[in-house]
């Protein structure tokens, strides 16, 4: 039996667990196929003869000195056209998320996003089948705070 699906808001929190982002708030935009995450110094690399890619993303926006360390099996690299209409190869992960009491394995493209106001763009084919989206309202799953990086030793 399917669990029926949760409702989002135009905005919400996320949790990346495997690439160890405590929260992150995440536009969700059904106007977009894909998912992506803010990378900066993004480095492809072998592990045991299979690609990865290590990455820092910086979560909060207005605080570049948060940031985190990741590294992820490389799924793919992939063209995607963004929304200034130009075509850009990103690597591709794929990564368990958390919104509100679910998890579940999503695909995200990695690249730079200083220019944009969020951080994270949660893609059709994240929520396809798991979320309806109110348009008119945000944080409609639990919320969390920023304050998480203090506590783990991110932020001053």
């Amino acid at each position: 039996m399917t669990a029926s699906p949760l409702v989002f808001g135009w905005l919400e929190w996320a949790v990346l667990p495997e690439l160890g982002i405590p929260a992150i708030r995440a536009k969700v935009d059904s106007g977009a196929k894909t998912s992506c995450l803010h990378a900066d110094d993004i480095e492809e690399f072998e592990r045991e003869g299979a690609p990865w890619v290590r990455f820092v993303t910086r979560p909060v926006r207005r605080r570049p000195n948060i940031a985190v360390r990741c590294e992820a099996p490389l799924q793919a690299k992939r063209s995607v056209i963004s929304s200034n209409g130009l075509a850009e190869e990103r690597c591709v992960i794929r990564t368990k998320l958390k919104i509100g009491v679910r998890i579940w394995r999503t695909e995200f493209t990695l690249t730079n996003r200083d220019t944009m106001r969020f951080r994270m763009l949660l893609g059709r084919s994240a929520t396809a089948g798991r979320a309806l989206v109110d348009p008119g309202e945000s944080f409609l799953q639990k919320r969390l705070s920023y304050s998480v990086y203090r506590k783990i030793g991110l932020a001053e």
